[in-house]
């Protein structure tokens, strides 16, 4: 906690200066603070097990975009977990899933009133860095989920699943629904997008094993996680492509809105979809022959999983460091792998046959 004198003169300097300055200006270090290699505070001190479990404490949700509906179910999952866990829960965050200098603000915001902890979906990369890496400096923890930043901008990161998983099944699915031929296209969410990148990577991998040798990847789209460019995007990917198969959407934004094209079109049950959507969202497209299966994992089971991370890292529990584990509630024990990734589980399958016992 900082002195009343210091804390004038953080207030001064913010008042003479932009809030990134004065974050930087008052933010440094202490003799007791461990910097990792890129100066950054991730730790202090070595990870105990069998801490108790801090109560009180103030964890932030910031998604890509606030009142989208998959962060929506996401970020409640973590205030059902911090409820559990006696602590205290808020979500702010920009209206545009590409605002990145928005998110950059809400960081420098959250790091000024001191939460214990805030759990972050990426709208890039690099772009939060400097400003998570001084909430870092300021023993704020930092929880990367559904989207990451680089490895030493944040604590641990909360995959949705393994990305080579959700990649690889995604061709998978795609491929025995058009007989393994023909054009196929990726609509994606925006092309700084982390997760949608190293899922496409692993794709493109996918597709170039022998099995998949007569389907022909034709173009990437990208609709940013706005309904009306996504629904555009389809359109015009099937105008410059008349004879496309095919479609991939790794975004719960652009497979929906590409199932509402297809739905009202002369391509519907001609152009295959898959890709990554809510049940709730794309029930009325599988009963109506639209789209025959996608996948997800459950984005509730996701945000408990960063909030209880993001407490166990509070608490001291955790480090971030590669072989710990933890306990995460009724989700079970979780051990931190590479790079501070942890993996909520493998994407599960939806259809005709499972999808109403889905609601979310």
């Amino acid at each position: 906690m900082r002195s009343p004198n210091i804390r004038r003169t953080c207030a001064a300097l913010a008042a003479a200066t932009s809030l990134a300055l004065a974050l930087t200006a008052c933010g440094g270090t202490t003799k007791n603070d461990v910097k990792d290699e890129g100066g950054t505070n991730k730790s202090a001190g070595k990870a105990d097990p069998n801490a108790a479990t801090k109560k009180g404490l103030t964890v932030a949700f910031l998604p890509k975009q606030v009142n989208n509906p998959y962060f929506t179910s996401a970020d409640k999952g973590g205030e059902k977990a911090l409820k559990e866990l006696g602590s205290s829960y808020k979500e702010v965050g920009p209206n545009s899933a590409t605002d990145t200098s928005g998110q950059v603000s809400y960081v420098n915001t959250l790091t000024q009133q001191q939460v214990d902890a805030m759990a972050v979906s990426a709208q890039d990369p690099g772009a939060l860095c400097t400003a998570l890496k001084q909430a870092m400096n300021n023993k704020i923890k930092v929880v990367t989920y559904d989207s990451d930043t680089k490895t030493d901008c944040r604590n641990a990161f909360i995959s949705q699943a393994s990305a080579e998983d959700l990649g690889r099944t995604e061709v998978q699915l795609l491929a025995e629904q058009i007989g393994y031929k023909g054009e196929i296209a990726i609509l994606s969410a925006a092309q700084t997008a982390t997760n949608q990148n190293t899922w496409i990577d692993f794709m493109k991998d996918e597709l170039k094993k022998d099995k998949y040798k007569d389907i022909k990847l034709v173009k990437t789209a990208y609709g940013n996680d706005d309904a009306q460019q996504s629904f555009q995007q389809t359109q015009g990917l099937l105008q410059e492509h008349p004879g496309l198969k095919g479609i991939i959407s790794p975004t719960t934004v652009g497979i929906k809105a590409a199932a509402q094209y297809l739905s009202g079109s002369k391509y519907k049950g001609k152009v295959k979809l898959t890709g990554l959507g809510t049940p709730n969202d794309m029930r009325k497209y599988v009963k109506n022959g639209t789209v025959e299966a996608f996948e997800l994992w459950d984005p509730a089971k996701l945000g408990e999983l960063a909030a209880r991370t993001a407490v166990a890292l509070s608490s001291g529990q955790i480090s971030g460091k590669e072989g710990e584990t933890f306990k995460a509630g009724d989700l079970g024990e979780y051990t931190i792998g590479k790079d501070g990734v942890i993996a909520l589980g493998k994407p599960t399958v939806f259809d005709k046959k499972n999808i109403d016992r889905f609601n979310f």
